[in-house]
């Protein structure tokens, strides 16, 4: 039988679960994925958590525990999420130590709220960082124009970080920024860089839900020829600006002293449109280096019938910049949509933090009773 998720790692990208919930490590789903689906990583945020905790059975026995202490809402989400990031950490040690760290990473998220706050965003990437515990957690920070510097100031204090919600090439050459001086600050301030990890996550699926729908609106032939190009073109000459940035004189002093490269990872990579393929967001985004991180739907449809067709990422980047010049010619302004991407992006975790919130403040009501 074919292993098409080993013919994907073995193409060198990193296989990630987009989901953690105390039921997945309690009923070894995510060990077996280790082991018998090459996943690597995990990845989590205000959304996946809100999910995970609506189901009571897993989480009622802890929840119980908290409201006889009489802890607040915001308390017990802070413990319950760390309590499931730590055990999901020590499961994927061994595949850390494996590779060096490059992989077995575990991430969560600064709550979403803080989006637009660069001090609150460092103070509690640092809280988050402690409470953990464990040197293969990223801590999640959002790449809005206040991230940017919380980024490099949380890196600088020997954390390591999974940025988020990048949707534009300039954040993410920003971005990267950020991280070779996070970089530069840690080495000064005396700490262990080969230790460091990081990633950019750069968001996939939801630039052609924006695109794609500024295109039907539009309804000619030139303007449906576009459909379901501007996401992977975008998340490809993101890929160019990475080799160019990695190439540098800068990185290359950062990387004499035990630093590794801060990879790109493809987030939102499950497919919203059913007219698509639904793995054409990581078929045509294979490339060695990076990181793809996916819904358990996406990986079991790669499984089941995903092709690794070499690298789809390299090699014509001319054409991805055409895609987008086309989209400007057609009026669709690349950088009003991935400002529209960003803006919800944020909005969208608030709600789900919100939803979270009420969760486990209902939780916690019906337990003390």
């Amino acid at each position: 039988m074919t292993d098409r998720l080993k013919d994907l790692a073995d193409a060198g990208v990193s296989i990630w679960l987009d989901d953690l919930s105390r039921q997945r490590l309690t009923s070894g789903s995510l060990e077996s994925l280790i082991h018998d689906q090459h996943v690597s990583g995990v990845t989590t945020n205000p959304t996946i958590f809100a999910k995970a905790i609506s189901d009571a059975n897993a989480y009622a026995e802890q929840v119980t525990r908290l409201a006889a202490e009489g802890v607040s809402t915001d308390q017990a989400i802070r413990v319950i999420t760390t309590d499931d990031v730590r055990d999901a950490a020590d499961l994927f040690k061994p595949v850390y130590d494996d590779t060096d760290g490059v992989d077995g990473r575990v991430s969560i998220e600064v709550e979403p709220g803080l989006a637009r706050d660069t001090e609150q965003t460092i103070a509690q990437a640092k809280e988050l960082w402690e409470t953990v515990g464990r040197e293969n957690v990223f801590v999640k920070i959002p790449a809005t124009r206040e991230g940017i510097p919380a980024i490099a100031e949380t890196l600088a204090a020997g954390i390591s970080v999974n940025v988020t919600l990048i949707f534009s090439l300039d954040r993410y050459k920003a971005v990267v920024d950020a991280f070779l001086t996070g970089v530069e600050k840690a080495i000064d301030n005396g700490h262990d860089v080969t230790k460091l990890g990081s990633v950019a996550s750069f968001f996939v699926s939801r630039v052609d839900t924006e695109v794609d729908k500024r295109l039907d609106a539009i309804g000619t032939d030139e303007a449906k020829a576009l459909k379901g190009k501007a996401a992977i073109a975008n998340a490809r000459l993101a890929f160019e600006a990475y080799e160019e940035i990695f190439a540098s004189d800068r990185w290359r002093q950062l990387e004499t002293a035990g630093a590794k490269p801060q990879r790109p990872l493809w987030a939102s990579t499950g497919v919203k449109d059913p007219a698509y393929k639904n793995t054409m967001y990581v078929e045509e985004l294979i490339t060695s280096g990076v990181v793809n991180t996916m819904p358990q739907a996406t990986i079991d449809a790669f499984a089941e019938s995903g092709e690794v067709r070499g690298d789809t990422v390299r090699g014509d980047y001319d054409a991805d910049r055409k895609v987008i010049a086309d989209l400007e010619k057609l009026g669709i302004s690349y950088d009003e949509v991935v400002q529209v991407l960003e803006d919800e992006g944020v909005s969208k975790f608030e709600v789900s933090w919100t939803e979270l919130q009420d969760t486990v403040t209902g939780a916690l009501k019906a337990a003390a009773k």
